[in-house]
């Protein structure tokens, strides 16, 4: 009856038990009591943002303007991002699939009960609508482009001279990191065109494409699997498609990667990785070098 409380964490029940003065109250009445007056169980909702990035809606602008720009030039816009990582070996996992018997697995997710760490990075095709996930231990992001690009790319946009690549801007691809961009020049010199490279803007990571396109259905074809070895995974998640149309191929890159690797400050001395004069954090491209 009190306006100010707004939910509470009582049972049906235990509402039940207060309201018994002098008469009986069911479950059920509570229930219709509670509907009648707005209360229903909700979930919390994240919306409300830990900072804010001022230039927000104009970078989102500028990459709308981009994508735009590149679809009608007949060049790749491809969207890359890293999956949640999960841990492989008998350990339990959300969801759950048509079976006789229950998969039985560690009643404790100790990190010294896992096999490794899958991390399975995206390359999604806009115009295509349809994915590359490249399966690995450690952070790959230029190889698993590379890859996408031999197996697919190259052949799909023959006559491509630029490929745009939308990134996010935590982990490794974060827009601060020299070693990022170091990697990237490497990538165009050996593909031979320019890269340009867009950022989602900080804090917006709910309303990245591959959220909402590709992941979320990844997730629901990987749902209540045990993760007992990489070829499973990437067999799980070749299954993923929607009514859209929505493909997915997987590969498996089994390579081990330097730790702790230090960024060279003279590749911004030869002037192959030029940055815009608007927004030019977040923006940026980077032309190929060919070896003398």
């Amino acid at each position: 009856m009190n306006e100010k409380v707004k939910w509470t964490a009582l049972s049906r029940s235990d509402i039940a038990k207060k309201l018994k003065k002098g008469f009986r109250v069911s479950r059920n009445i509570v229930r219709n009591l509670l509907k009648s007056h707005g209360y229903v169980k909700r979930k919390m909702k994240k919306i409300r943002n830990t900072g804010e990035f001022k230039e927000r809606g104009r970078q989102f602008k500028k990459n709308a303007r981009l994508i735009a720009r590149y679809k009608n030039a007949g060049n790749p816009i491809v969207s890359v991002n890293t999956k949640k990582k999960e841990r492989s070996g008998n350990l339990y996992r959300d969801g759950q699939q048509y079976c006789f018997d229950m998969e039985i697995v560690y009643d404790h997710d100790y990190a010294h009960s896992s096999e490794g760490t899958v991390i399975p990075q995206g390359i999604y095709d806009l115009k295509y609508n349809d994915a590359m996930i490249n399966i690995g231990a450690s952070e790959f992001f230029c190889d698993s482009i590379k890859n996408w690009w031999e197996i697919i790319g190259c052949k799909r946009y023959s006559n491509a001279t630029l490929l745009l690549l939308l990134f996010d801007c935590g982990g490794s691809n974060s827009y601060r990191h020299h070693v990022f961009k170091q990697a990237l020049q490497m990538l165009s010199n050996d593909i031979g065109i320019e890269i340009r490279i867009a950022h989602y803007p900080p804090y917006t990571s709910k309303w990245k494409l591959m959220e909402h396109r590709l992941f979320l259905h990844v997730s629901r074809a990987m749902s209540g699997v045990v993760f007992k070895s990489y070829k499973l995974v990437k067999e799980l998640i070749e299954k993923t498609n929607t009514e859209n149309g929505l493909t997915v191929t997987a590969n498996i890159i089994d390579k081990i990667y330097e730790k702790g690797k230090k960024s060279c400050l003279s590749i911004y001395e030869t002037g192959t990785i030029i940055f815009d004069a608007v927004l030019g954090q977040l923006n940026c491209k980077i032309k190929p070098v060919t070896s003398s």
